[in-house]
């Protein structure tokens, strides 16, 4: 038994969850996957029931009744897998926006490195990301600057959802007290971990925009960002905050 495994969550990603499960089993260094699906229409979950007999108890998957929110769907993975034994925990996204050559780095950078949380970093040497509209990548860019200066985090991209963990920081991190389920969950995991001293390390990777299948950020997922983000200080401050 491999001692990483890797979280991914899906709603509606036919076009991309086979490709990517594949190719991050063609990698040199063996990770175990953890697909959580919240009951997507388009049948992504029937695919990696297909792919499982391909990599049998290789290829794990959780089937969720509804849309529920990214921050949830990561949670629900992160408890299912504190149930096992293994060491070394990523998310990444489904549609090649985060290359799975890259699980390797983030694997050295806690493994070898020391990290207890390591972020694949699209702003830690400058912008590195494609194809997406300037506006975009200046929201982004923006976004993360504005966590920094709010959350006083010595973090380059604090909305990174490229992540790998030791086990101990799940562990330590109340994952049912976590209150964000959109973008703002990728903060918050942070933070939290940021606040419980855990040492954070970036990657710098490349980010490329998803050629296939649709984006779901929303509006109202960034404002939960904009205003969760001055409340989740306000209560460390005051220390209501449980990590």
């Amino acid at each position: 038994m491999p001692d990483g495994i890797v979280v991914i969550p899906t709603y509606n990603e036919k076009e991309n969850i086979e490709r990517i499960i594949r190719n991050v089993f063609s990698l040199q260094r063996n990770f175990h996957i953890l697909v959580v699906d919240d009951n997507s229409p388009d049948g992504t979950a029937a695919i990696v029931k297909d792919l499982q007999a391909d990599y049998e108890n290789r290829l794990h998957l959780i089937e969720r009744t509804g849309k529920s929110g990214l921050g949830t769907a990561y949670i629900a993975g992160f408890k299912w897998i504190l149930e096992k034994e293994y060491k070394y925990i990523f998310q990444m996204d489904a549609d090649f926006s985060h290359n799975p050559n890259d699980l390797i780095r983030l694997y050295n950078a806690c493994k070898r490195d020391g990290a207890d949380v390591a972020i694949g970093s699209r702003y830690k040497t400058g912008v590195n990301v494609v194809n997406w509209p300037m506006s975009r990548v200046l929201l982004s860019w923006m976004a993360s600057k504005y966590v920094r200066l709010i959350t006083a985090m010595p973090i380059e991209d604090t909305t990174a959802g490229f992540v790998c963990y030791r086990r101990a920081v799940l562990e330590r991190i109340h994952l049912d007290r976590i209150k964000f389920v959109g973008y703002a969950f990728q903060i918050e995991m942070k933070f939290k971990a940021y606040l419980a001293k855990f040492n954070i390390i970036e990657v710098p990777v490349i980010f490329t925009d998803r050629t296939r299948g649709t984006s779901k950020m929303s509006g109202s997922i960034i404002w939960e960002a904009v205003f969760g983000v001055v409340k989740m200080k306000f209560y460390s401050l005051f220390n209501k905050m449980t990590i």
